[in-house]
């Protein structure tokens, strides 16, 4: 199985899928780095299946050392046709017969091609690939990088595993809709009974609800998250186990605390000022790093702390 190192990860698992293994499970929606669905660990940094290339990740691992790569042990096959400058990294396994216990398993170089094998098909899915001594090396590659590296693919942590990749991330949503990701004005809720709100709905708005370009831009960003769990994955107190809501449930929030049309802000902040809610936040900041939209999550994390504080 060949597949070029401009690809995405998820181009190289929908090709195991139809060549090698039809029971490897993961979860995409549109491809494009829109919908987040596909958020997985990849290489110990969470990242989107669809938006990840194989070459980024290779490079990202002749930079950074796997935290979950074994030196030494073996994943391929050496029954495969490979240049003699590629260094064999796996044990023997045949491309026609796949062992059940590597049963996402298949080898080839990296010049042209990509070696993928799951060690545990219900945890982890590994992209191992050898890079040729030929190719010019990355400017901060070390020897042992040059001769292989490694690109391992494992369910998002904090979420509960569902199958091979897929994890279950209802309870983010959950924590998400608790604090009521949408907005409230007194004009249309003050008032909840059946002749009102029947009354409001045919009538026409009082007025608009006008915003300055800096009224806008303080939630305009945060309306751009796509709930893909990566800052969850990222955050040490979420992943960790510990009773937090979570990154992605306070900025869904923060779009609305930070929203002037909205008029229940001091009841929002009310609402976050919780021992899982922001108060569980410790100003790491690691769930900055991993947002595919740009969200300086960190930033907003600290922004409602001080909001609260006042």
């Amino acid at each position: 199985m060949r597949i070029a190192p401009q690809r995405t990860v998820l181009d190289a698992l929908l090709q195991i899928k139809r060549e090698v293994d039809p029971t490897l499970n993961f979860r995409y929606s549109c491809g494009h780095g829109m919908c987040g669905s596909d958020a997985v660990l990849i290489n110990g940094r969470p990242d989107l299946l669809c938006t990840a290339t194989i070459a980024d990740c290779l490079s990202a691992s002749k930079t950074m050392p796997n935290a979950y790569a074994t030196p030494g042990v073996a994943t391929g096959n050496p029954q495969d046709q490979q240049p003699p400058a590629f260094r064999r990294t796996g044990t023997a396994t045949s491309k026609t017969a796949v062992s059940p216990s590597l049963s996402h398993s298949d080898s080839v170089s990296d010049s042209t091609a990509t070696d993928f094998s799951a060690t545990n098909p219900t945890e982890t899915a590994t992209v191992t690939a050898a890079t040729s001594h030929t190719d010019t090396p990355h400017p901060t590659e070390t020897s042992s990088y040059a001769e292989s590296s490694v690109v391992e693919i494992r369910p998002l942590p904090g979420f509960t595993p569902l199958r091979d990749l897929i994890a279950d991330t209802d309870a983010m949503f959950d924590q998400i809709r608790r604090f009521k990701p949408y907005l409230i004005n007194d004009d249309s809720s003050a008032d909840s009974s059946q002749a009102a709100q029947t009354k409001a709905a045919n009538a026409e708005p009082a007025s608009e609800y006008r915003q300055t370009p800096e009224e806008l831009a303080r939630y305009e960003l945060l309306s751009t998250c796509i709930a893909c769990g990566l800052c969850q994955g990222a955050c040490p107190i979420y992943a960790g186990g510990e009773a937090f809501a979570g990154p992605a449930a306070m900025i869904a929030a923060a779009r609305f605390i930070n929203d002037s049309r909205d008029s229940h802000r001091q009841e929002r902040l009310e609402a976050i000022d919780q021992v899982d809610g922001i108060q569980a936040c410790q100003s790491i900041r690691a769930c900055t790093r991993p947002c595919p939209r740009g969200i300086d999550v960190g930033e907003e994390m600290w922004k409602l702390v001080e909001a609260v504080k006042e």
